[in-house]
C-alpha cells in the first residue's frame, strides 16, 4: 500500500483535496478562479472551503478544463470542410431570404469587417444585410465594405433612434422571407444560415426559429462558454431571456409585431420575443452553436456582464407588460443572479390546499415535517392528511392521535397489506377535499414561510399541471432542481450534490423554468387535474411514480414548473429505505424497463428541456462527449 493510500484512504475529503490540488497544478486555472478560491477560503474558513471546492471541481465541469470539453466538442459536432463544400452544393426546395437586421452605432471597423466576412463566407447565399447607422457621423472607412456586395443595404440615419429605432430602420430595408436579429459587433459561423433553411425546409409551418451560442473575443482566440438551450420554456423565458441569439422571425409575424419599442431599449429583443410566445406557437429550436457572441468591454456579454445594468432593468417591465397583455395578475423582481428574474403571480381568494403525507413509523421524522409545516406556513387555508401505511409501533399511534386534535389534521388508514406509494397518495387524495392537492414526503422539512402562496400562484394558471420546487439534502448540497429523462439510464435530478451557494450552468438551478417532472418529495397540482389524468398509477408502487404522473399531465398539454424559490430539507429515503437488497435491485430494475417501455417516445425523441449536447451520465450539465 502506497503511503498516500494509507494516511489519505480513497474517498476522503483530503485525499479529493490531494487529487484537486493536483489537477490545478496539471491544468491550471485561471487567475479570477484562484481569486475565488482565495475569497471563498477566506469568507467559509479551511474546513467549508474544502467541502465546496469539492462539490465543484468534481461535480462543475466549467471550473476547470470545460474550455479543453468545449473544443473537443467543436471538433467532433461541427461541419468538416467536405461537408461545408457539400452544403454550398445543397438546392433546398424553399429556398427563402433571410434579412439580416444590423443596427450601427460606432462601429468598429474591425468587427463590422469581420461582420460582412462571415456573412460573404455563408454555405447559404440568399440573404440580405440590412444596415441602419445611428452613428452621429458617418464612417467614410466602412463604406468600401458595405459596398463590396449588392446584398448589403446600407443607411446612414444621421441621429441615433435607439437600438430599438435603429432596428426598426433596417426593418423598413427589408425585403426577404425572414427577418434575423444580429447585432454589429457578433459573428455568425459559415453554416449558419445554412442550418436555419434547413430547419425551414423540415419545418414549413415555423414562424420563429432559435439556435445556441457561444462567446468569442477574437477570431485567433478559441470559442467559449457555449449556452446549449431548451426547447421553448414559457416560464423559462419569463424568468430570463434565455433566448437571445440567434433569432429569425418569420416576416409575416414581425410585420404583426410592428418591430421593436423604444420603451424597452436594452431588453428589445427579450419583449419582441415575449411578444412572439404570445401570437405562435410554431417555434423551433436548433440545438447548434449558430451565434458567436462577441466579448468586449462595451458588450453585455463581457466576462462580469455589469456593462450595461440598464439592460437587465429594462426586463422587468418587458415581462410585467408582457404578464399583464396575457391577462395575468404578477409583479416580477430581479432574480438569484444578475440576468434572471422572479415572477410572483397573484390567485383569486384563498383556494384550500390538501397536504398529503404517507407515513409509517418514523415518528420523530413525521413530527419534525409537521411542525415545520405548522410554525413556517404563512398561508392559512390549508389540511393536513397522514396517510398511514402499516405502521407498527405504539409511539406513531399515540402521535396519531395527538395529531388529529388539531382542526387541520386528519389521519387517513391504508389497510392494505404493503407499500404502495401511489395507492397510498391515491387514498388521500380521496379523503381531502383541497382545490390544490400537495404530495409530501414525510422526511421533508418546509423552509419557506410563503411556499403555498408562491406555489398556488404558480398552480392556478391554467397552462400548468403541476408545481416542483427545490430540494436540499441536510448537507446544504442540491437534491432536487427538476427532473430530466434520458440521463443515468431513466432520468435524472439535476444539480444533485451542488452545495447551496453555489451556481450552476448559467445559473439554471436557481431559475424558474419547465420540465418535463419534478419530484413527488414536494409537488402541487390541481384537483381537478389530478382527476382528469386518473390518478397516479398504482401499477408503479415504488419507483418513478412522480415521473409517469407528470407525463400524463404533459399528455394533457399542461406545463409542469419548476419554483426554486420554495426550498425544502429532504432527509431521502429515511423511511424507506435504498435499494440495498437482491430483491429490491430485482424489483427495481423490472420498474426501469417497465417505465421505458411505456414512455418510449420521450426516450426516442428526447427529453426537450434537456439539450442533445449534454451528457446523458452527469447531472450537473456538462457537454457531452462523442
Amino acid at each position: 500500500m502506497r503511503i498516500r493510500d494509507k494516511l489519505f484512504p480513497e474517498g476522503t475529503k483530503m485525499r479529493k483535496l490531494l487529487r484537486a490540488i493536483a489537477i490545478i497544478i496539471k491544468k491550471g486555472l485561471q487567475p479570477k478562479n484562484w481569486a475565488r478560491i482565495y475569497a471563498l477560503i477566506k469568507e467559509k474558513g479551511l474546513k467549508k472551503a474544502i467541502h465546496i471546492l469539492d462539490g465543484k471541481i468534481w461535480g462543475k465541469p466549467q471550473f476547470i478544463d470545460a474550455n479543453e470539453l468545449y473544443q473537443q466538442w467543436i471538433q467532433e459536432n461541427e461541419p468538416t470542410q467536405e461537408e461545408i463544400e457539400q452544403q454550398r452544393k445543397t438546392k433546398f426546395e424553399i429556398q427563402p431570404k433571410i434579412s439580416i437586421l444590423v443596427p450601427m452605432y460606432n462601429t468598429p471597423y474591425k468587427f463590422f469587417k469581420e461582420l460582412v466576412e462571415c456573412l460573404i463566407n455563408q454555405t447559404y447565399e440568399n440573404w440580405e444585410l440590412c444596415l441602419a447607422d445611428g452613428s452621429p457621423e458617418q464612417d467614410e472607412t466602412l463604406k468600401e465594405i458595405y459596398e463590396q456586395d449588392a446584398r448589403i443595404q446600407y443607411k446612414f440615419l444621421g441621429e441615433n433612434k435607439g437600438i430599438a429605432g435603429n432596428t426598426n430602420e433596417c426593418i423598413k430595408l427589408a425585403t426577404g422571407d425572414f427577418i434575423a436579429l444580429f447585432d454589429h459587433d457578433d459573428l455568425l459561423p459559415v453554416f449558419s444560415l445554412f442550418e436555419i433553411v434547413k430547419c425551414i425546409n423540415e419545418n414549413p409551418e415555423v414562424e420563429f426559429i432559435y439556435t445556441d451560442e457561444d462567446k468569442i473575443t477574437t477570431l485567433d482566440q478559441p470559442r467559449f462558454n457555449p449556452h446549449f438551450k431548451p426547447d421553448f420554456s414559457l416560464d423559462f423565458l419569463r424568468a430570463n431571456n434565455y433566448i437571445c441569439h440567434f433569432s429569425v422571425f418569420k416576416k409575416e409575424l414581425m410585420d404583426k409585431l410592428e418591430g421593436e419599442r423604444s420603451k424597452y431599449d436594452g431588453a428589445q429583443d427579450f419583449d419582441i420575443i415575449l411578444r412572439v410566445s404570445e401570437l405562435t406557437k410554431n417555434i423551433v429550436h436548433i440545438p447548434k452553436v449558430l451565434y458567436h457572441w462577441r466579448v468586449h468591454p462595451n458588450s453585455t456579454a463581457q466576462a462580469e456582464v455589469e456593462s450595461k445594468p440598464y439592460a437587465f432593468e429594462a426586463g422587468i417591465p418587458a415581462i410585467q407588460d408582457h404578464l399583464e397583455r396575457m391577462g395575468l395578475q404578477a409583479t416580477v423582481e430581479h432574480g438569484a443572479s444578475l440576468g434572471t428574474y422572479r415572477v410572483h403571480y397573484q390567485f383569486e381568494g384563498k383556494p384550500k390546499v390538501s397536504i398529503i403525507i404517507p407515513n409509517k413509523d418514523e415518528k420523530d421524522t413525521l413530527k419534525n415535517c409537521i411542525d415545520s409545516i405548522l410554525n413556517k406556513t404563512t398561508y392559512e387555508n390549508y389540511e393536513i392528511v397522514v396517510v398511514e401505511n402499516n405502521s407498527e409501533t405504539e409511539e406513531i399511534l399515540t402521535y396519531y392521535q395527538e395529531l388529529e386534535k388539531n382542526e387541520k389534521i386528519k389521519v387517513v388508514y391504508d389497510k392494505e397489506e404493503g407499500f404502495n406509494y401511489s395507492r397510498v397518495i391515491n387514498l388521500g387524495v380521496k379523503n381531502s377535499d383541497g382545490e390544490f392537492v400537495v404530495q409530501l414526503n414525510n422526511d421533508t422539512e418546509i423552509e419557506t414561510e410563503d411556499w403555498l402562496e408562491d406555489m398556488i400562484g404558480f398552480c392556478s394558471r391554467e397552462e400548468v399541471g403541476a408545481v416542483g420546487v427545490k430540494l436540499f439534502y441536510p448537507d446544504n448540497t442540491i437534491q432536487h432542481a427538476g427532473i430530466v429523462f434520458g440521463v443515468d439510464r431513466v432520468a435524472t435530478h439535476l444539480f444533485r450534490g451542488l452545495p447551496r451557494h453555489l451556481h450552476g450552468y448559467f445559473a439554471r438551478e436557481s431559475s424558474i423554468q419547465n420540465f418535463s417532472a419534478v419530484t413527488g418529495a414536494c409537488m402541487m397540482v390541481k384537483r381537478t387535474v389530478f382527476e382528469e389524468v386518473g390518478y397516479m398509477d398504482e401499477n408503479m408502487p415504488v419507483a418513478f411514480n412522480d415521473l409517469d404522473f407528470c407525463l400524463k399531465i404533459r399528455q394533457t398539454g399542461r406545463l409542469i414548473v419548476y419554483d426554486p424559490f420554495v426550498t425544502v430539507i429532504h432527509y431521502e429515503s429515511k423511511t424507506r429505505g435504498y435499494e440495498d437488497t437482491p430483491e429490491k435491485v430485482a424489483r427495481f430494475e423490472a420498474e426501469i424497463e417497465n417505465f421505458q417501455k411505456k414512455w418510449k417516445d420521450i426516450y426516442e425523441q428526447g427529453d426537450p428541456y434537456y439539450n442533445v449536447n449534454f451528457s446523458r451520465n452527469s447531472s450537473q450539465y456538462e457537454i457531452r462527449k462523442t
